[in-house]
């Protein structure tokens, strides 16, 4: 068949554009009766019958705070534009509740049986975990109801609670089923700090580090000054915390162009490489803020070694870390596959995998100043490892030292 034969292609395009108001809301007690923030968030005058709210409480608060759910049903009571479908759902928090669709099957469910409709809404009340979970519930419920998140973690209220991921993990990977849907609103309540264990409040500290790291410098020294103040866990220092890591991590949301990540750089995956395979390779007893403040320490030791960084910035980053009380190592970093490989290695081509197109991984030219790079030297990656170890054991020694 000749060129003469070849039929015109049509085509129709259009360009779509969505707009979307992304907010985190700061508060104290949001559940006491007068507290006007959660009903101004919630009420809707244009409807004509109340707002329909189901709520899904992480079992680890339920369990630190046991008036809570009865707090939270007084709460409902008061509001005449509100109403809460069903006492408080509990669910399992912590990284096991993302290991399984099951929990996601479990929340819509209650969705479907309460009737909630694409203007009702479904609260999260938990850490990070949680909020993941639940968020992949309800952005695929009806194709996506209302979600508000309340987040009680530093982690999650500092950076995971007020991003627009949701997802579960899958295959052994990280996040590997998930979705890409701004919450309704996000309410920090700080009171929620003082009832977490230190590992709990130490766990965010690693996001507010990464996110100076690349893109804040005076950030940066912030924290260097208040690094006492945060490992004294002062409320005060990580209110400011919490406040400015939040902000630098909403304004990449909204102004770096590519909220939905459809291109291959996530810089704010800074150190995230090697976090999420630590995690993976300790069954998640490694937690994600420890987990990151490792990643960061091989990245930042990495950008040394091949010249992009100064040491004397190394040192820097390196001693804040420590400061605040991460451990800067540990031994999944060294697990080796049947080939004699390091494990954690293959985190860089599940990473790529994830990103859809070539690997990108963000390091540092220096403090405040994130680069990107399409190719990992392994052998110095592996040296950045082992001077990571050395750097770990030679601290732990002269603390026996002192300590005998």
């Amino acid at each position: 068949m000749g060129c003469d034969h070849i039929r015109e292609v049509i085509q129709i395009e259009r360009q779509i554009q969505v707009s979307y108001q992304h907010r985190v809301l700061f508060t104290k007690d949001v559940f006491a009766p007068h507290n006007p923030v959660l009903r101004d968030v919630l009420s809707d005058p244009t409807r004509p019958h109340p707002s329909k709210v189901m709520i899904v409480l992480d079992d680890g608060l339920a369990k630190a705070y046991p008036d809570l759910r009865k707090k939270i049903q007084d709460y409902f009571d008061l509001q005449s534009d509100l109403k809460l479908v069903c006492p408080p759902i509990v669910a399992e928090g912590g990284e096991r509740v993302k290991n399984s669709y099951f929990h996601v099957s479990e929340i819509q469910s209650p969705i479907d049986r309460y009737h909630i409709d694409r203007h009702s809404y479904v609260l999260a009340v938990g850490g990070g975990a949680l909020l993941d979970m639940v968020g992949l519930a309800a952005a695929t419920a009806h194709r996506g109801v209302r979600h508000v998140r309340i987040p009680t973690t530093t982690l999650s209220q500092a950076d995971s609670g007020v991003g627009v991921k949701n997802g579960i993990n899958a295959f052994g990977k990280k996040n590997f089923v998930g979705t890409f849907a701004p919450p309704h609103a996000v309410i920090n309540d700080a009171l929620w700090l003082d009832g977490l264990s230190d590992r709990d409040k130490r766990g965010g500290y690693a996001e507010a580090v990464k996110v100076a790291l690349i893109r804040d410098a005076v950030f940066f020294e912030t924290l260097e000054h208040q690094a006492g103040a945060l490992a004294r866990f002062d409320l005060s220092a990580m209110e400011s915390l919490i406040h400015r890591c939040a902000a630098l991590h909403m304004d990449h949301i909204a102004q770096g162009g590519d909220p939905f990540e459809f291109g291959s750089a996530r810089p704010l995956d800074f150190g995230h490489w090697a976090a999420h395979k630590l995690e993976q390779l300790s069954a998640y007893a490694l937690r994600h803020g420890e987990a990151v403040a490792i990643g960061i320490c091989l990245d930042v030791i990495y950008s040394g070694l091949i010249g992009l960084m100064p040491q004397d910035e190394v040192e820097r980053v390196l001693s804040l870390i420590e400061s605040l009380g991460f451990e800067i190592y540990s031994n999944e970093l060294h697990y080796t596959s049947t080939d004699g490989s390091y494990t954690v290695l293959s985190g860089l081509e599940e990473f790529r995998e994830h990103l859809g197109g070539e690997l990108t991984i963000t390091l540092l030219e220096g403090i405040g100043q994130g680069v990107e790079v399409h190719e990992i030297n392994l052998p110095k990656m592996t040296q950045a490892m082992h001077c990571l170890r050395d750097r770990f054991q030679a601290s732990s020694s002269k603390i026996l030292m002192a300590n005998s």
